[in-house]
């Protein structure tokens, strides 16, 4: 497993505790991604986490409760440029195909960063009840605004006519299969991919003349 760059880790002396809790705790949720990511979530322990941070099994467990929810702060870390992204696009101005495109930029690179296994290729009954249902939700309300928004765009005349339900599902299911095949060091970069999907939906989504 990868290890943490020492020199440059939050757990390094002479920095403000206080100061240093929120990137640690990012660190944290960060590197148990890339372990999902390389190792699968059954076969990765709080241990590992621990060892590729350079730092004791209780220090991990300072950050988070359990395995579990390290996994769910996975999910929720990924989905939340998503999330903005969303909710910016709603709130602009301007032709929302346009709009929508920025959605498929983010959310491309959303699911090629580390959080992206954990987001799509973690099946939800490795988290508990509750947890799941959030984890739903938080997917709903991405899915129900980029419904909106091509909804908005038949309107405006900038997207073809076609099923908004159909066609959420498309971006989505398209975008989501990135984390079964992107991975760090191949020919494209992770905006390269981004910027690919947007001209495939873009010229998908555009009336025909």
């Amino acid at each position: 497993m990868t290890r943490v760059n020492q020199a440059g880790s939050p757990w390094r002396s002479g920095r403000s505790r206080h100061r240093d809790r929120g990137l640690k705790r990012e660190a944290v949720v960060r590197t148990a991604a890339q372990a999902f990511n390389a190792r699968g979530y059954h076969n990765t322990s709080l241990d590992d986490v621990a060892a590729a941070l350079g730092v004791t099994k209780p220090t991990v467990y300072y950050y988070v409760a359990n395995k579990e929810q390290l996994l769910f702060e996975c999910f929720c870390a990924g989905l939340e440029p998503i999330r903005t992204a969303v909710r910016e696009a709603l709130a602009a101005e301007g032709p929302a195909r346009a709009r929508l495109m920025r959605v498929v930029s983010d959310y491309a690179a959303a699911i090629a960063s580390d959080y992206g296994w954990c987001m799509v290729r973690a099946v939800d009954h490795d988290l508990g009840a509750e947890t799941a249902q959030h984890v739903r939700a938080l997917k709903s309300e991405i899915d129900q605004g980029i419904r909106q928004l091509i909804r908005d765009g038949i309107t405006d005349g900038s997207i073809q006519h076609c099923d908004p339900k159909v066609a959420s599902f498309a971006i989505a299911g398209a975008l989501n299969w990135i984390a079964h095949w992107y991975r760090d060091g191949q020919p494209m970069s992770a905006p390269q991919v981004a910027e690919a999907f947007v001209g495939l939906f873009d010229g998908a989504m555009a009336p025909r003349s």
